[in-house]
C-alpha cells in the first residue's frame, strides 16, 4: 500500500525487516528443538544464537541471483554463522517458514484492528448517547419517513461494527495457524513433536493435515471479513455523505482550521474523509477476490498463490487499519446542525403523520382499503400543492367524521416515535 494510506504500526507488521525476523526466530526455535532431542549438537545451537545475524540489503543483493527468498534469506545468515549454520533449515521447506510467520504477522495485524475498532465502538457508543433524543426526519428510498433519533441511527451503528469486528477475529483465529511438517505436509524428516512443540512457544495452532502450504481457505475467509467491514464502514460513510449534502445539511465531517475544499470553490467543504473510505472500501472487496481464487492451488501446492497474497494481505490490513482510524476522527468530531435538523423536520410534517393516522381510522372501524384511500388522497393533495396536511384532515369532512381535532393533531406528535429510544439504547449496549 501506498504511504499515504499506510499508518507506521500497522506498516511495520509487514516490513521485511519485520518478516525476516520472524524468519530467523522460527529457524532458531527448530533447531533447538531437535538439540533437546539429540538430532543437533547444543554447542552449534548457541553458537547459531549468538552469531545469526540477516542484512536486508543483502538479502535483497542475493535474491536477485537466487530468485528464490528464502535461500537468499538463509546463505545470508550462513555468512554470519559459519559452518554451524548447515543446522538450520533441516527438513523444513520454504512455507513452512512463509506460512508460520503470515499466522504471526495476521495476528499482529489483527490485535491492532481490534484495537482501532474498538476506539470506534467507544466512539459511535458516545455518540448515541449525546443524540439519543434528536429527533430527525427518517427516510425511505430517500423520501421522507417517520421521524427516528440520531441516537438509534449511531447505536445500530456501534452494534454493526461490533459484528465486523467479532467476524475479523474469529476468521483471524482461524487463519493463526502454522505449519513445519516438511515439503508436502508429511513430516518426513522431522517427527511432529517438533512443529507442535515450535508452534506451542509462538502461541500458534498447528494446520491439523497441511500439504506444503496452510489450506487457503482460511486466508480467504479473513480477507471477507475484512471486506465486509470495509463494507459496513462504506455504508456509515455513505450515510453522512448523504446528510451533508447542501440541501440536507444535517451533520458535516470535521473540516480543519486550515484545511482546504476546493481549488476552484473557496466555499466548498466537502465529505473528503467519507468519500475515500467509500473508494477504499471497494478495495477491500477486489482484494477478497483473489483471495478466494487462491484456494484452487494445484496438487500439494503451486505458486499462483504467493505473488497475490504479497499484495493484498498487507494492503487489505493496511487499509482497515486507516479506515478504521480516520472515520474514528469523523465520529468524534462530527458537527451535527441540529437546527437544520428540525428544519428538516418540519417540512418533513406532511408526511410523517401518515401511518399513525391510518391506524387511527382503521381503529375507528374503517377498512385498511378505505383510510389507505383517504389519508394518501389528502397526503398528495398537501404535496403537490405546498399545503398543511394536518390542517387539510382537520378540515376534511370524511375524517372527521371519525376523528376529532385532537385525535388526528396527535397522529402528528413525536412522542410515538421517541417512546422507546432508551429501550434500543439498552438493547445496543448504550445504555446500562
Amino acid at each position: 500500500m501506498i504511504r499515504r494510506y499506510t499508518r507506521p504500526e500497522m506498516g511495520a507488521v509487514w516490513e521485511d525487516e519485520r518478516r525476516f525476523s520472524h524468519w530467523l526466530r522460527i529457524e532458531i526455535a527448530v533447531a533447538e528443538a531437535m538439540a533437546r532431542r539429540g538430532t543437533v549438537p547444543e554447542e552449534a545451537v548457541r553458537a547459531i544464537r549468538a552469531s545469526a545475524r540477516f542484512d536486508v540489503a543483502r538479502i535483497a543483493e542475493i535474491e536477485r541471483e537466487t530468485r528464490h527468498d528464502v535461500i537468499a534469506f538463509l546463505e545470508c545468515v550462513e555468512e554470519s554463522v559459519g559452518p554451524d549454520a548447515r543446522w538450520l533449515h533441516l527438513g523444513l521447506t520454504s512455507s513452512d517458514l512463509l506460512d508460520t510467520t503470515l499466522a504471526l504477522q495476521i495476528r499482529e495485524a489483527t490485535a491492532i484492528l481490534a484495537r482501532e475498532g474498538r476506539a470506534l465502538v467507544g466512539a459511535l457508543r458516545e455518540k448515541a448517547l449525546r443524540t439519543k433524543d434528536l429527533v430527525a426526519i427518517g427516510r425511505t428510498h430517500g423520501i421522507y419517513a417517520e421521524p427516528i433519533t440520531y441516537g438509534i441511527k449511531f447505536a445500530a451503528w456501534k452494534l454493526e461494527i461490533e459484528r465486523a469486528l467479532r467476524r475479523v477475529e474469529e476468521a483471524a483465529k482461524d487463519a493463526a495457524v502454522g505449519k513445519l511438517s516438511g515439503a508436502v505436509g508429511t513430516f518426513a524428516h522431522n517427527p511432529p513433536e517438533i512443529e507442535e512443540e515450535v508452534l506451542a512457544s509462538l502461541d500458534l495452532r498447528p494446520e491439523p493435515i497441511a500439504s506444503q502450504v496452510v489450506h487457503r481457505d482460511r486466508h480467504a475467509a479473513y480477507l471477507a471479513a475484512l471486506a465486509l467491514l470495509g463494507g459496513s464502514l462504506e455504508k456509515m460513510a455513505t450515510e453522512i455523505r448523504a446528510l451533508q449534502k447542501s440541501d440536507v445539511g444535517e451533520v458535516e465531517e470535521p473540516f480543519r482550521e486550515k484545511q482546504k475544499g476546493s481549488s476552484a470553490m473557496p466555499h466548498k467543504r466537502n465529505p473528503i474523509v467519507c468519500e475515500r473510505i467509500a473508494g477504499m472500501a471497494r478495495l477491500l472487496r477486489g482484494y477478497a477476490l483473489p483471495a478466494m481464487e487462491n484456494i484452487a492451488l494445484w496438487h500439494e501446492r503451486d505458486i499462483s498463490h504467493s505473488s497475490a497474497e504479497r499484495v493484498i494481505l498487507p494492503d487489505a490490513t493496511i487499509l482497515a487499519d486507516y479506515m478504521l482510524h480516520r472515520f474514528t476522527e469523523v465520529i468524534r468530531d462530527l458537527r451535527i446542525d441540529e437546527e437544520r435538523v428540525a428544519e428538516n423536520l418540519c417540512a418533513a410534517r406532511n408526511g410523517y403523520g401518515t401511518q399513525a393516522l391510518l391506524l387511527a381510522l382503521a381503529r375507528k372501524g374503517l377498512s385498511r382499503r378505505d383510510a389507505y384511500r383517504l389519508v394518501q388522497k389528502r397526503a398528495h393533495e398537501a404535496i403537490e400543492e405546498g399545503t398543511n396536511l394536518e390542517e387539510l384532515l382537520v378540515a376534511d369532512e370524511e375524517v372527521r367524521a371519525h376523528l376529532g381535532e385532537d385525535e388526528i393533531r396527535r397522529a402528528f406528535g413525536l412522542d410515538t416515535h421517541r417512546k422507546h429510544v432508551d429501550y434500543l439504547l439498552r438493547r445496543a449496549g448504550v445504555l446500562a
